[in-house]
């Protein structure tokens, strides 16, 4: 039986503790980070083999930084293993009908 996770981005991690709360699950671990070059460092910091993860990431400004970082996030946890992933983008910057 699968499990599910739940981890959040830095673009609104307020948020993704609200989503944790109400249905009363402990927040994925994570570590999000730079290098000394500007690029994006995600670590997973627990196993999340064979598990449903969903990744909590809206787009607001910057938006292209926190889609960058949306999109390492779920290299990482596909790289450990996820059975599947699944992005929640509360609000998506590309989506201007404008």
């Amino acid at each position: 039986m699968n499990k599910m996770k739940i981890f959040s981005g830095s673009a609104n991690p307020e948020l993704t503790e609200k989503i944790v709360r109400y249905l009363k699950v402990p927040m994925g671990r994570i570590e999000i980070g730079r290098f000394p070059d500007g690029e994006t460092r995600v670590k997973i910091l627990e196993s999340v083999r064979g598990e449903d993860v969903f990744v909590v990431q809206p787009t607001c400004r910057p938006a292209n930084e926190n889609l960058m970082e949306l999109l390492i996030v779920i290299d990482a946890l596909r790289r450990a293993s996820a059975s599947r992933i699944t992005a929640v983008l509360p609000f998506y910057g590309y989506a201007r009908q404008d």
